[in-house]
């Protein structure tokens, strides 16, 4: 079986969690590494046997590699339009942490970059390919709570929040030099948390015939700004121009959780965790009242099993579904939820 070599550009915390589900496949390959700390590149080539022909200091070395099939880019926010541009230059297929750009003329910029290029490009939602979004997306295509008429969908949690001592709740301070709070660096509630529930909006609503991305408008915008100048706590109301509407809510100071909940003309369909899937449950009330308990995709077919499962198997089958699309060479699709339609096809 032929392997695709993956390149990592950035090695932080995210690209270590990515890393370690390679070990599980037979497809894909951790290839090269790319690193400016040169301590993280250190660690990353003795963790994972990378050979030092392909362990670099400088991102653009890693590019000029021909042997490779992909890039991740694992990089802060800020910088992941840069380096996607560079990727494509370099004729490299891409997955991109989310999210992708930190706005929409850059989103726009590498969309007209792609054009006419056989370039596989994704950005990193790990939800949208998990077995109970399928299993979401099918139910939703069955009618099984009627027509679409609105939803709500949220991620939040108290990051400043320490364990209480004596009853008492203490907080961390504000590290304006950590990404989530950096501004520079793409900071903010809405870039780190947010853009899940916009996307998962996103998916939702184009499952309704005429679905139009141009017409989709911010209604009801409400923000609070912390001490280094990103938004803390995020809430807005998508309007999608097809009588469907959005609420979403986004926090780094209060425990929203991962709940969304999706409202039809015949009942509500709720998902328990959507961002991660633990559990993998399905609530769905009214005409048709049932509870689902979706399989996670390896293993026995049981949610139990699923839930025994080492982390690292888990995102390995992440890096599975990615490593088979790059296979594939899928043709471009012009939103995010053509990604997850091509992945379920695997």
């Amino acid at each position: 079986m032929a392997q695709v070599k993956w390149g990592i550009i950035g090695l932080g915390n995210i690209a270590l969690k990515f890393s370690e589900g390679f070990q599980y496949t037979k497809n894909a390959k951790l290839f090269a590494i790319s690193s400016r700390n040169k301590n993280k590149l250190q660690a990353f080539k003795n963790k994972f046997q990378i050979d030092d022909n392909y362990c670099f200091t400088n991102y653009d070395s890693l590019l000029e590699c021909k042997d490779l099939d992909i890039i991740y880019i694992a990089l802060p926010h800020s910088l992941h339009h840069e380096w996607v541009i560079k990727s494509i230059e370099k004729g490299k297929n891409i997955l991109v942490e989310k999210p992708a750009t930190v706005n929409f003329s850059q989103m726009e910029n590498i969309k007209n970059n792609l054009k006419d290029k056989n370039i596989f490009f994704s950005e990193a939602f790990m939800y949208r390919y998990h077995p109970q979004i399928e299993k979401v997306i099918d139910l939703l295509k069955n009618k099984v709570i009627g027509n679409l008429v609105s939803m709500e969908s949220f991620f939040g949690f108290d990051a400043l929040g320490r364990k209480k001592i004596f009853g008492i709740k203490l907080k961390k301070k504000l590290n304006k030099n950590n990404r989530l709070y950096n501004k520079e660096l793409g900071g903010g509630a809405i870039l780190d948390l947010g853009c899940y529930p916009v996307s998962m909006s996103i998916l939702i609503a184009s499952l309704i015939p005429k679905f139009d991305f141009n017409k989709i408008k911010v209604l009801n915008k409400k923000k609070d700004i912390g001490l280094t100048g990103v938004d803390m706590n995020s809430f807005a109301e998508l309007d999608f121009g097809n009588s469907f509407k959005s609420t979403i809510g986004t926090s780094f100071t209060q425990d929203l959780g991962k709940k969304t909940k999706i409202i039809g003309s015949k009942g509500k369909l709720i998902l328990e965790d959507t961002w991660h899937g633990n559990p993998s449950l399905i609530n769905i009330s009214g005409e048709n009242k049932e509870k689902i308990e979706v399989d996670g995709g390896m293993g026995p077919a049981t949610l139990k099993a699923i839930q025994n499962l080492e982390l690292e198997r888990v995102r390995a089958y992440r890096v599975l579904r990615f490593a088979n699309l790059v296979i594939k060479k899928p043709e471009q699709e012009r939103f995010w939820f053509g990604w997850y339609r091509r992945s379920m096809e695997v």
